[in-house]
């Protein structure tokens, strides 16, 4: 009988693409399925980076290339950096990644191990949980509270730190909660860190560009006291709507990224070629498609937020940043797995049970608002009529 690793019996899942299935099995069954579930924008991606690729792959790029990323591109990555952040940062220190994923894969590989404690985001994205546990360290969750407008908490964080303590991962703009951590509260944490020096840091800012009612996304890079135990995570997928191209980026400090390239030579050689190419593309093209996209979801998210404060027993904070709204349902009487198991199979809406997310996404479901606003109103109405027929 074979036996694989018991490190395999404690990774987890990212739900959401288990319900994109179901919400999918349901539709070719010939069910009206609203799917509010899987994150990501329900926009095209703007035609000049899908140009860029074509010629790319009619220029002949067929091949390798260097397991950190074309030049061009990384040259690229460093140079958007510093226009939209001020923050300079060397080609040298950017490596081009298939996916945000793999970025917080190198990044608790490095520092996981049986005796470490990896500090993460709870609610937060699942597979940070996941990968901790695959390592084998202990994962150690920073609650991510409502009352605090779902910002993370550096007095909190802080405290959670021990001497076996190896990372910290961040997440501003969050996913599940939309929350937005403000600069004064990012000062705070950066001057406590100065307590703990051998204590690495992954800031998880893939939704950065997308932030609302003048918030200002405030980046880590922008603190030069942590750049050197600091790893970035960011990408296209999101900005751009280029969630099928696999294309992120990550910023390393010097001492960590030869280890970060040689996971990327034993694991995946290099990006895709041509996506390169489009990425490249994308960060020295037109922006306008940018300022579109945030402000369609900008309006999106008022009807979201708006149609959930109307529901029976809901109420949803107004999220910040990223493109969900992350509603509390305690007071429906259900539990949220439960409840968001049967929005999907009574009133075809697909939507994710917060404790997908953590210990502390009980009583919370996660909407996303990268869907048009007639589906979001029609879901909304399926929403309330169900609430209203419906206990617990």
């Amino acid at each position: 009988m074979l036996r694989i690793v018991d490190a395999f019996g404690r990774i987890g899942e990212e739900n959401a693409f288990a319900v994109l299935a179901r919400a999918t099995a349901l539709a070719a069954e010939g069910r009206d399925i609203i799917n509010l579930g899987i994150g990501q924008p329900d926009f095209p991606t703007p035609p000049h980076i899908v140009e860029a690729a074509v010629k790319a792959l009619r220029d002949g790029h067929h091949g390798y290339t260097p397991a950190t990323g074309i030049l061009p591109l990384r040259e690229g990555v460093a140079a958007d950096i510093h226009r939209r952040l001020g923050v300079s940062v060397s080609p040298d220190e950017v490596l081009i990644v298939p996916g945000g994923k793999v970025t917080m894969f190198m990044a608790i590989l490095m520092f996981g191990e049986p005796g470490a404690e990896i500090l993460y985001p709870d609610p937060g994205f699942p597979i940070y949980r996941s990968m901790i546990e695959f390592t084998g360290a202990t994962p150690v969750p920073v609650p991510i509270r409502e009352e605090n407008g779902f910002a993370f908490s550096a007095e909190e964080s802080l405290s959670l730190i021990t001497p076996r303590t190896r990372l910290l991962i961040l997440n501003s703009p969050a996913n599940p909660t939309g929350g937005v951590t403000p600069k004064a509260e990012i000062d705070r944490l950066v001057a406590g860190l100065a307590d703990h020096p051998d204590v690495a840091v992954m800031s998880d800012e893939i939704y950065g560009q997308m932030t609302y009612d003048g918030e200002s996304h405030v980046s880590l890079l922008a603190y030069p006291e942590i750049r050197d135990r600091l790893i970035l995570l960011d990408g296209w997928s999101k900005t751009y709507a280029m969630t099928g191209w696999r294309m992120g980026f990550s910023v390393w400090p010097k001492p960590l990224y030869e280890a970060a390239r040689k996971l990327a030579v034993n694991s995946y050689s290099c990006v895709n070629a041509a996506a390169q190419w489009a990425g490249l593309a994308a960060l020295t093209g037109p922006q306008d498609c940018v300022g579109e996209m945030v402000a369609e979801f900008d309006r999106r998210r008022k009807v979201v937020v708006e149609g959930l404060n109307k529901l029976p027993n809901v109420s949803c904070a107004t999220p910040k940043g990223a493109f969900y709204a992350f509603p509390n349902v305690s007071r429906t009487g259900w539990k949220a797995k439960a409840l968001a198991s049967a929005l999907l199979e009574e009133a075809g809406v697909a939507v994710i049970g917060g404790p997908d997310f953590g210990v502390h996404g009980e009583g919370f479901i996660r909407l996303s608002y990268a869907n048009s606003t007639e589906n979001i109103l029609k879901a909304l109405e399926r929403m309330g009529a169900f609430l209203a027929s419906r206990k617990a």
